[in-house]
């Protein structure tokens, strides 16, 4: 016997709800694909369980009784409100909702592909909100990422070496030297790591960006070359507005050049330097479902994608 104080079941009120659609017990059996009797059966339960009479019984088949009529309107907000979670937890599986945690260095900012990409993002992926936390260097990028702050980061070269991390290489380009416009190099069309000999250079802190300024320090070192380091910044745009600023040379990606344009120029560095800037997309690999799965897949449609 049922009871009473059972809690109600979506089934037998989508049930309850056919047969009030339809006003015939046969006709509601046949659009559930049930037999007769078994549905009679359990509306007659739902009626126990709730002590009222739902139908009233009329030879050409069953109108509502009052309480029925009460029931239905409150059982289709239920099912409409549970078929509506249902529908939005399988776009949650499906990367079609969701939020998602951004960030990025400030050198992968300047890179025109990701706005590119943000903007993209927001056009295919209507339904996934992008939050952008802001500029952060690439160590920072990582603990975040590791911490649950973020979902996904935009950076030039990954200074975590850890499994828990996912990377993927979107695209790579030459990076330049910045150069005060009233050095003594800026009349130089090209220059190459032997004329950064015993020169003011200002560097990426070893933390923040291990990878691209410790390579440069490398291939210096192998050719003999000594600058001089005068100055060691979080960021990339901190370096360019003390190169801006007289204080030294600086080597960024070539994405970068046109910033303090009335106090900087760029010039390319010859081909024998090796040296190029990658823009780096990571994420944890242990999140790669839903929303971010999507961004994710996204992001490498659109690198694959450029010339």
């Amino acid at each position: 016997m049922p009871n009473a104080n059972a809690p109600l079941e979506l089934r037998p009120l989508r049930y309850f709800l056919a047969v009030a659609d339809a006003g015939q017990m046969t006709l509601a059996a046949a659009r559930l694909g049930l037999q007769q009797p078994p549905l009679s059966q359990q509306i007659q339960a739902l009626e126990r369980q709730l002590g009222l009479r739902l139908f009233e019984r009329h030879p050409k088949g069953v109108r509502l009784t009052d309480a029925g009529r009460v029931l239905a309107d409150e059982a289709r907000r239920l099912v409409d409100d549970a078929e509506a979670l249902r529908a939005r937890m399988r776009a949650l599986a499906h990367g079609e909702q969701g939020r998602l945690r951004l960030a990025f260095t400030s050198s992968a900012a300047a890179h025109a592909f990701t706005p590119e990409t943000l903007r993209e993002s927001r056009l295919r992926l209507p339904g996934v909100t992008l939050t952008i936390v802001g500029e952060r260097n690439a160590a920072e990028v990582s603990e975040d990422l590791l911490a649950g702050r973020l979902h996904a980061g935009f950076l030039r070269e990954p200074v975590l070496q850890t499994g828990a991390l996912a990377t993927l290489t979107l695209l790579s380009e030459p990076m330049v030297a910045a150069v005060p416009r009233d050095h003594a190099l800026a009349v130089r069309r090209r220059l190459s790591l032997a004329d950064f000999e015993g020169q003011p250079m200002i560097l990426v802190r070893r933390p923040g960006g291990p990878g691209l300024y410790g390579r440069l320090l490398a291939r210096c070192a192998k050719s003999g070359v000594t600058p001089q380091v005068v100055a060691e910044v979080e960021r990339m745009m901190s370096g360019l507005n003390l190169v801006a600023a007289g204080v030294g040379l600086c080597v960024v990606p070539a994405s970068m050049q046109g910033a303090h344009a009335q106090a900087i120029v760029y010039r390319p560095l010859v081909r024998t330097a090796g040296l190029e800037a990658p823009l780096t997309l990571v994420w944890r690999a242990d999140r790669c479902h839903g929303a971010l799965a999507r961004f994710v897949q996204l992001v490498k449609a659109l690198a694959a994608a450029r010339p």
